[in-house]
């Protein structure tokens, strides 16, 4: 997930001051890697309702991270 370019995923913003910098949703506080740590153990539902995203935001995020870490094998 480190290598993964955030800034081209439009359902995520990295603020300086905000959250101190880390990728968030947009227009929330919610870090992305909070919900990836969340879904290791926590059904979907439980995300959702635990940190007020929608499941659309969640699925735009896990989306761009398969796409993109797809592209990257591909280019090995």
């Amino acid at each position: 997930m480190a290598n993964l370019d955030w800034s081209k995923c439009p359902a995520v913003e990295s603020i300086p001051g905000k959250v101190s910098g880390a990728w968030v949703f947009r227009d929330t506080r919610v870090p992305v890697s909070a919900i990836f740590e969340n879904l290791k153990t926590s059904p979907m539902e439980e995300v959702l309702e635990n940190f007020h995203v929608t499941r659309d935001q969640v699925l735009a995020v896990l989306d761009f991270a398969a796409k993109s870490s797809q592209a990257q094998l591909e280019t090995l």
